[in-house]
């Protein structure tokens, strides 16, 4: 029966796919066959993925392959497979679970949409291609999913292509992302050329496996960081952040979609996934790579937390607190602990749905607004929406004791605090805890309480359909702890291969007391600042030049305008000026020899060759003709001539003689 699932684990990206490719072929008429056909297939995968994740209860550590040639060029036969292991069937539950959260969402927030059956088939595309790359592997088959979801997530950030800033920002979330690519693509041949293998795990000739481990080396440090370029430019880290705000110009369960369960999360599961190759050659758990991932995490987790503070568009405030959970969760990886950053990955795919799904639900209630400057008071008039979004916000401030976000926060704060190269990252991960409290306290302060400005004043709960949603995500964020508690941390042990051990005292830690604190002084000083919250920021009151500074996200677009745009823009300048007067001036005065060749070589034909042919041939003519005319067919002629010739003959004999 296991090796059976197994064999068909397939299927759970296929239902998806399948129900995709069949929405594509309703017509736009057929809302309500769309919306089924796509839950229904998010159902099916749900499905197939609890059946996956039972198997792997039984035996701590476990893991199943399923490897086949995929073709053979030369004598080299190419080969791919899934893989079931605990990371991955974590992954594939919360995926499917959340997605279905969001696609019945969905029905609710596009009701009215004219584009409503292909956004499900896009939905439903994007699904697959995610659950597609969690069981490959292979890093091939890996790749193949990472670019579908990349293409899918360009078709829905772009999905009112009518906008010209939808327009933009798909096409800039999709460039940004090929750069990262680049380098996700350089690793994969490299690692190719010296292990001859793309495959994870194959029986010990896996490119994960010791003997091809050994075979790398040193080259296994550079190899690992141009793999985390495609992870850096997909999980939206410095760098290659700037194009996740701007994908908030997708509909709202895109947004979802995108920074809870499927593309952001796709870039730390790679790292976790490909880890043997960061940790290869590592002193004490420290290798330069792991090193690069850390400062990485660092610098994009505080950034992103900064600039929260300055925006007003509730669905960008959203997407800069994921840039920093996820800068939080890379930093957990580098630091050695996976299974804590992979928790949180878990926990944040909840309680971020949740947050987006609240925010969907907000901009509904107040008739497409997004700007939290014109909402307010709206816990009276939303009160399921409320309720739902304090559970969201709580469990990403990491508010104890009852919320999964503080459990698995705790957890990479206690595996930071314990990286032998610098406490420093520690440290700057416990502000990063004060500014999310805060800036989420002026979100909340903003949207939910005061009273009602502009678009507030005709504010209505959502319908069941969006608000149901909403309370399944906040009950599972709220259940998920049950797991994820280091009194009986099931999860952590599950996705360590070890044993789950029940431990009260492990509640009682100093870590867990001083992020308590910081969480609630945070969230103290939120309400301290924004307790008489205006249209105008209290922020931008006392600080004008330092908000503005986060307000326009610290220039960086803007530099990437200046340095890396310009550049481009001046290369194709120049490109274009060497064509049209160099290249192109070039080609003309070759052309021009060509063609002077050419007359000289006429002429000569013409007056040299054919004329001295024709003269020759006049000549040989004429001579032709003579000669003929020699030729007459007369026997008394050539007598005649005989005898003249025998006369001339004799008198030059009878003279010399």
């Amino acid at each position: 029966m296991i090796q059976l699932i197994v064999a068909n684990l397939w299927l759970i990206p296929a239902a998806p796919l399948a129900v995709s490719l069949l929405i594509l072929a309703l017509s736009s008429s057929r809302r309500g066959s769309a919306a089924a056909l796509a839950i229904a297939g998010q159902v099916i995968a749900l499905v197939f993925a609890t059946a996956a994740f039972l198997p792997t209860l039984q035996t701590p550590g476990y893991r199943a392959l399923q490897n086949f040639v995929w073709f053979t060029f030369g004598d080299q036969p190419l080969r791919i497979g899934w893989v079931l292991d605990p990371l991955a069937a974590a992954m594939l539950m919360m995926i499917t679970l959340v997605g279905l959260c969001i696609f019945v969402f969905s029905v609710g927030y596009m009701a009215d949409d004219r584009n409503f059956t292909r956004f499900f088939s896009y939905l439903s595309f994007f699904s697959a291609a995610m659950l597609g790359l969690v069981i490959a592997n292979s890093l091939l088959l890996l790749f193949v999913c990472w670019e579908l979801v990349g293409l899918a997530s360009y078709l829905l950030i772009g999905f009112w292509i009518e906008r010209p800033s939808a327009a933009a920002a798909a096409k800039k979330a999709f460039i940004t992302t090929r750069i990262g690519d680049i380098g996700f693509f350089l690793g994969i041949l490299w690692l190719f050329g010296r292990t001859g293998t793309l495959v994870f795990y194959d029986d010990g000739r896996g490119c994960l496996e010791n003997a091809s481990l050994v075979a790398l080396g040193a080259t296994a440090t550079f190899i690992a960081l141009l793999i985390f370029c495609g992870a850096a430019g997909k999980s939206g880290q410095f760098p290659l952040h700037v194009w996740l705000p701007d994908a908030m110009e997708g509909p709202t369960p895109v947004s979802a979609l995108i920074h809870a369960a499927t593309m952001v999360a796709a870039g730390v599961f790679l790292v976790a996934r490909v880890y043997p190759l960061f940790t290869l050659g590592g002193i004490n758990g420290v290798t330069p790579s792991l090193t690069v991932v850390v400062w990485i995490g660092v610098i994009t987790a505080l950034m992103a937390s900064l600039i929260a503070l300055a925006q007003f568009d509730i669905k960008r405030i959203l997407a800069y607190s994921t840039i920093s959970q996820l800068g939080l969760m890379m930093v957990s990886l580098g630091v050695g602990g996976v299974a804590a950053g992979i928790m949180h990955l878990i926990a944040h795919g909840f309680f971020k749905a949740l947050l987006f799904l609240g925010a969907g639900s907000v901009i509904h209630g107040c008739h497409h607004e997004q700007d939290i400057r014109k909402m307010g008071g709206l816990r009276w008039l939303m009160p399921i929406t409320f309720l739902t979004y304090v559970v969201g916000m709580t469990n990403l401030t990491g508010f104890p004791f009852f919320f999964s976000g503080a459990w698995t926060k705790e957890e990479i704060l206690h595996a930071t605090g314990h990286w032998p190269v610098s406490h420093l990252p520690h440290y700057l991960m416990l502000a990063g805890v004060v500014l999310t409290a805060l800036y989420m306290s002026r979100q909340i302060i903003y949207v939910f309480f005061g009273n009602g400005r502009g678009a507030s004043e005709h504010a209505h709960e959502s319908p069941s359909m969006m608000t149901m949603p909403l309370i399944v995500l906040a009950a599972c964020s709220i259940l998920f702890s049950i797991v994820a508690t280091p009194a009986w941390s099931w999860l952590h042990a599950y996705l360590n291969g070890e044993p789950a051990r029940f431990d009260l005292s492990l509640l009682v830690q100093p870590m867990l007391f001083v992020s308590a604190a910081l969480v609630f002084g945070g969230i103290g000083f939120g309400i301290f600042i924004y307790r008489n919250v205006a249209e105008t920021d209290p922020l931008a009151q006392k600080q004008p030049a330092l908000f503005e500074f986060l307000q326009k996200k610290m220039w960086l677009d803007e530099f990437y305008r200046w340095t890396v745009v310009a550049l481009g823009q001046l290369a194709a300048h120049i490109s274009d000026l060497l064509d049209r007067y160099f290249w192109d001036g070039l080609v003309r005065a070759f052309a021009g020899l060509g063609q002077l060749f050419g007359i000289f070589t006429a002429n000569f034909d013409e007056r040299g060759i054919n004329a001295g042919v024709d003269q020759t041939t006049a000549g040989a003519r004429g001579l032709g003709r003579v000669m003929s005319a020699w030729h007459s067919g007369q026997v008394q002629t050539y007598l005649g001539v005989i005898a003249v010739g025998m006369l001339a003959l004799l008198i030059l004999y009878a003279w010399l003689t």
